[in-house]
């Protein structure tokens, strides 16, 4: 993943999966654990103290070191990572973006994230040097580009027990002049049975890897509900659930990453429509159909790609009626249903597929806006 920062130049963050032994599985049972505390922690005593005394707390995770000493054991930049978190988890839900911050869990998806400091974290021959842990293998499935400063790791741990780590280098802004031309241009317009339809009238066989796995899921679940609850079935049956999950989260990783480079690999100029998809799963009923699309990812994808390779990305305004406009004449049908998947102009009389023609619309209005 990558994309560029103000005043910070290129971020890439290269994720690969790591093999640590089992001491350093309970060195990172221990980290993940004492992370997890330390925001659990926070959250309570931050809308404790807010409640009381409608005022902000501001704590440090070296504030509750005292009391808990077994604080101290794991990496300290871990645990200062915390808060920082929360803070940017608390700003995304008032700015609307997201659900307010929730307590965590053992059981779901763990993770760390800690920040290089006087070369406390470097990659080696024989795999990643982390705090605490020593040298973790690793496999380097992709390289590395040149002349990058590493600025943090995350660790995390998936449901199905499998361990990652995600490198962050930091690179000079040096984004080389690219001659682009606006013949490569094209418009994508949210789809949820096929991911998106372009302005070309392209739509790719996305193979919808949770609707596939539904039934199975829904198998699994209900012989989960027939178990004693912490008997060893129960705990082997939860087992596959999750890695049935990481599964099908993996096969639409995939999918999204093949589909996003085709598309910066063919056009200079990708316009897409600045959807507000979190609330489009909430009110509209599509929970399900949102989350097994995945174009909040696939969006997020395009973005960085389009940075690493001078390739130009725009989202037009939501309030753009680009479903509702006659990409021949111009004319806005309002009276146009969600239900309507033919768009029938009645100015020019003009018969299109809805997301063909709202594809149109999008191309023609980032062009007009961007270039």
């Amino acid at each position: 993943m990558a994309g560029y920062c103000k005043d910070k130049g290129l971020k890439i963050a290269y994720k690969f999966r790591i093999y640590p032994d089992i001491q350093q599985q309970i060195l990172l049972a221990k980290q993940f654990g004492c992370c997890r505390f330390i925001w659990n922690r926070m959250l309570s005593d931050k809308k404790f103290f807010y409640e009381q005394m409608g005022e902000r707390l501001s704590i440090t995770p070296a504030d509750y070191k005292e009391e808990f000493p077994w604080l101290k054991e794991v990496d300290s930049l871990g645990l200062a990572n915390v808060p920082l978190a929360l803070d940017k988890a608390y700003k995304a839900f008032f700015d609307k973006c997201t659900e307010e911050p929730k307590f965590k869990y053992k059981n779901r998806k763990q993770s760390y994230t800690t920040n290089c400091v006087r070369d406390n974290i470097r990659l080696e021959a024989d795999g990643l040097r982390l705090p605490k842990l020593g040298v973790v293998k690793v496999i380097r499935h992709r390289k590395i580009r040149k002349g990058g400063i590493l600025k943090s790791v995350t660790v995390s741990k998936d449901t199905d027990g499998r361990y990652y780590a995600s490198i962050l280098f930091s690179y000079p802004e040096d984004n080389p002049a690219h001659t682009l031309d606006r013949t490569k241009a094209v418009g994508l317009d949210m789809s949820m049975k096929e991911l998106y339809r372009n302005s070309n009238d392209y739509s790719p066989r996305f193979p919808r890897p949770y609707r596939k796995s539904e039934a199975k899921l829904k198998q699994l679940q209900r012989d989960l509900s027939r178990m004693q609850k912490g008997s060893n079935n129960y705990k082997k049956q939860k087992k596959k659930i999750s890695q049935l999950h990481a599964k099908t989260k993996r096969q639409r990783l995939d999918f999204l990453h093949k589909e996003s480079f085709r598309i910066i690999k063919e056009y200079d100029y990708i316009f897409l429509e600045d959807i507000d998809l979190w609330s489009m799963s909430r009110c509209l009923h599509l929970g399900k159909s949102v989350h097994d699309n995945g174009f909040g990812t696939f969006r997020n994808q395009l973005a960085y790609k389009a940075a690493l390779n001078g390739k130009v990305v725009y989202k037009v305004s939501r309030f753009f009626p680009s479903s509702k406009t006659c990409s021949s004449c111009g004319y806005i049908h309002k009276e146009l249903k969600l239900s309507d998947r033919t768009y029938i102009c009645p100015s020019c009389g003009n018969a299109i597929d809805r997301d063909y023609n709202a594809a149109r619309n999008i191309m023609a209005e980032g062009l007009r806006c961007c270039i």
